[in-house]
């Protein structure tokens, strides 16, 4: 196997290489899509168990999120206040419907059953994911870099 680092490379080369570099031929460009920015609030003790659970997310949940053109998915902890940050990109055409198929998925509602006691909404009246108003609130995208 051949193996050689960057510094033995010209800089012209990484430069050219780097520039040039594709994206991944199976995800969206990043300008494609919906984003979605959603925040939640962690129990403080239930963190350690909220990412253990996510360390390994069932595949059937995945499976879900995928088949509802849901790409890029990711959740940030921020610790000052406690809160999670989720991020995802909508790439269907119908987003209420997908949405409704993700909520309708048996396993999903499992790992809401497990996860929704890990966290406390901002939503006015939420009891839960799987019903009422929704369980994340919605942030607002105030500035995007595209490129």
């Amino acid at each position: 196997m051949l193996r050689r680092s960057i510094s033995s490379l010209s800089p012209r080369f990484v430069a050219r290489t780097m520039s040039t570099a594709l994206p991944f031929p199976e995800l969206p460009k990043t300008d494609q899509g919906k984003r979605i920015c959603q925040v939640v609030k962690v129990r403080p003790e239930r963190l350690d168990e909220y990412k253990e659970v996510h360390a390994n997310v069932w595949p059937e949940v995945l499976g879900a999120l995928r088949q509802a053109h849901v790409v890029d998915y990711s959740i940030h902890y921020f610790e000052p206040h406690n809160l999670l940050i989720a991020h995802m990109r909508y790439i269907g055409k119908d987003y209420e419907a997908d949405m409704r198929g993700i909520a309708e998925n048996e396993v999903t509602k499992r790992w809401w059953q497990l996860t929704d006691g890990m966290q406390e909404s901002f939503v006015p009246g939420a009891t839960g994911s799987e019903s009422g108003p929704g369980w994340w609130t919605n942030a607002e995208e105030v500035f995007r870099m595209e490129g």
